[in-house]
């Protein structure tokens, strides 16, 4: 019966973050450096908000789109944080996370045989969405280039079957992300191209060494530019699942279409939190960001005298070193770490063959618990890496 599937299901994997999860679950006394969540609790003023909309019966379906006093606040924060204007009424949706935020924008725009730019290391969440769309994912290794895809690596990335570029940033999972000349060198490259740009953004509350500038503010793109972020990373609610999409009109309208026909609209409750988080928790991620600054400067710090390679990230919360073992695969190495060493963290190949030789570490986690992990791996290090 198994032929009777859609193929392209067939074709896909279960991520393969959880499939390590599944193999070391069962292991005892291990400190696990390997969620991509932050660790602080959701504000309380957020959740104040939350249980009055509950109580207040802001429990029916919203317009499809979103709540529009959300819409226009998300509106007010790109305009006001990173200098771009977006319709709420036209160009922006609300999203169950987003995830579901990224599956509309590739149902909406490719189609079969289509390619699609991924700069690789790279979050597992992208390359099944773009399958399932029927095209298919073209990884440019950016290992050579502090994990940054540059101006040549994409101009030798683009064919002429090239339908959009994402640019995840900061990264999930190495913490690179782009300065504006650095941006500025992309839109070069792809302002006289028919080719979409996808920018990942939910990160951008979590960037450490310069602003953030979202590319969506270079006129040379705007119009071919979709930014998908959320509430997750910046306000500590991954469980509410509010994302949402910003791109111009005429890219929106089609999205709302595939939006509506898949979830209807985003939870109410999430979204009357979501609209708390942006009208009156704008310095909620102040205080998240200056922490995962000194534990990032403390884990860089240590794996540095350990004498491992890793480049000290931009913004999110990993370290991506080098870190493997001839003869082993990532996910064999992790295993072996876990056993031997009794420390948990995300095998590179995760994030595409091209990270196969690293691994991921996040440092969401509490000092005490990151100290501990890092004596781990150190011993480790010496005992069973160097010895």
């Amino acid at each position: 019966m198994d032929h009777l599937l859609n193929h392209r299901v067939k074709t896909i994997e279960i991520s393969g973050i959880r499939k390590f999860f599944n193999l070391v679950a069962d292991e005892k006394d291990i400190v696990s450096l390997t969620i991509g969540q932050p660790d602080f609790h959701t504000p309380e003023h957020i959740k104040d908000a939350t249980t009055r909309a509950l109580y207040e019966n802001k429990t029916t379906y919203t317009n499809n789109a979103g709540i529009i006093e959300l819409r226009k606040a998300i509106a007010k924060l790109y305009e006001t944080k990173y200098n771009v204007s977006f319709h709420p009424e036209k160009e922006i949706i609300v999203t169950t996370g987003a995830s579901q935020g990224i599956d509309i924008v590739f149902r909406t725009i490719l189609n079969d045989g289509d390619e699609v730019i991924l700069p690789a290391p790279i979050y597992p969440g992208y390359e099944p969405l773009i399958t399932l769309a029927g095209a298919k994912p073209i990884h440019v290794d950016t290992t050579n280039h502090h994990f940054k895809l540059t101006g040549d690596l994409l101009a030798s990335a683009i064919t002429d079957k090239t339908k959009c570029v994402v640019l995840p940033y900061p990264s999930n999972p190495t913490g690179a992300s782009f300065t504006k000349s650095e941006l500025k060198e992309l839109v070069h490259v792809l302002k006289d191209k028919n080719i979409f740009i996808l920018a990942d953004e939910i990160y951008s509350e979590l960037i450490y060494d310069f602003q953030h500038t979202s590319i969506s503010s270079f006129p040379e793109v705007n119009n071919r530019t979709i930014v998908i972020n959320g509430l997750s990373k910046s306000h500590s609610m991954t469980g509410f699942r509010i994302g949402y999409v910003l791109a111009p009109e005429w890219i929106s309208t089609h999205m709302l279409k595939v939006h509506q026909y898949n979830v209807s609209c985003a939870t109410s409750i999430s979204q009357y939190a979501a609209l708390e988080a942006l009208t009156n928790g704008l310095d909620d991620s102040k205080k998240m960001r200056d922490t995962y600054i000194r534990r990032r400067d403390f884990v860089y710090d240590r794996l540095i005298r350990m004498g491992l390679s890793v480049n000290k990230p931009n913004g999110a919360f990993y370290l991506f070193p080098k870190f493997s073992k001839p003869g082993m695969s990532s996910l064999e190495f992790g295993i072996d770490l876990v056993k031997k060493g009794k420390v948990a963290l995300v095998p590179g190949g995760s994030f595409t063959q091209i990270g196969e030789e690293y691994m991921r570490l996040s440092y969401a986690y509490s000092h005490d618990t990151l100290e501990k992990g890092l004596d781990r791996i150190e011993e480790y290090y010496t005992k069973y890496y160097l010895g």
